[in-house]
């Protein structure tokens, strides 16, 4: 029988967590951790995106500013913006929606996030100190699956794991998240031949690579530890990640379900990555 690594469940946890801290930062008399969060244009998922940030950070009890802009804008507006929020003494951290318009360079654009702001943890600055191991704002959807290592205390050291994809979001940090805590990475992606076989060898599982219910139960190797970032949606235009979890879940140990599994603990990191941010600016 399978554990549900519930990221609903985690997720508020952690939010709790956070507010806790919150609570006795303004008890002392500081001001709570602020987060500024920059909409650009019209883009539904993204407003969606949005929506439920700011509600975490006002279950947190982390301010937020929103800024809107118009799908319109300039690179060189946008730019200002970005320079007045690095420069905002108030703001702790800096997160910029994407994906952005057109006319505007989204490398150019978390580029120019300062790093001590950088709640995305996308800048180059803390990505190098990242992958060097040194202090630095991690990206979030990496974060949160490691909390359900964590969580439930699963073991990571001496085992094999594969992660499928390797954007810089997820796939390649995650490898080095579980690289880090002594598991034995490989990471495989639309070149990668002998891919069932390489996962089915494998005791831990990560997909990230955005095709509904790839993952069948024959690929999987009995008492694995499945996680899926996948959000896609099936013929019967339901929503579902990478894993056919109906047919694999008898087969883990622990799988998290799409919804409700990693998605949730994406935005509750991102709260925690606010409070880092602040800490270490008001250290």
């Amino acid at each position: 029988m399978y554990t549900l690594l519930n990221g609903k469940e985690l997720s508020k946890k952690i939010k709790r967590e956070i507010a806790s801290e919150v609570a006795s930062i303004i008890d002392s008399g500081k001001r709570s951790p602020s987060l500024a969060v920059v909409l650009v244009g019209e883009d539904e998922a993204s407003k969606i995106y949005v929506r439920n940030k700011i509600k975490a950070t006002k279950a947190t009890g982390i301010i937020s500013h929103e800024y809107k802009l118009p799908e319109s804008i300039t690179e060189k507006e946008l730019i200002e913006t970005i320079r007045f929020l690095n420069n905002d003494d108030e703001v702790d951290g800096i997160l910029v929606q994407l994906p952005l318009p057109k006319q505007i360079s989204e490398e150019k654009i978390i580029n120019l996030i300062a790093p001590e702001k950088d709640v995305d943890g996308f800048t180059p600055k803390n990505t190098g100190r990242f992958y060097i191991g040194l202090n630095s704002l991690k990206p979030c959807t990496p974060s949160g699956i490691m909390e359900f290592f964590k969580e439930y205390n699963i073991k990571i050291e001496g085992k094999s794991a594969v992660v499928l994809g390797r954007s810089n979001i997820v796939g390649k940090p995650i490898a080095n998240m579980l690289l880090e805590k002594n598991a034995t990475v490989t990471i495989c992606h639309s070149k990668t031949q002998n891919l069932k076989k390489i996962v089915k060898n494998s005791d831990i599982v990560v997909s990230a690579i955005g095709k509904a219910e790839f993952i069948k139960e024959d690929w999987i190797k009995k008492g694995a530890v499945v996680i899926d970032v996948g959000i896609n949606y099936n013929e019967a235009k339901q929503l579902v990640g990478d894993v056919d979890f109906k047919n694999v879940a008898d087969k883990c140990s622990f799988i998290t379900p799409v919804p409700k599994g990693v998605g949730p603990m994406t935005i509750a990191m991102l709260m925690k990555n606010c409070l880092t941010a602040y800490k270490m600016r008001t250290k």
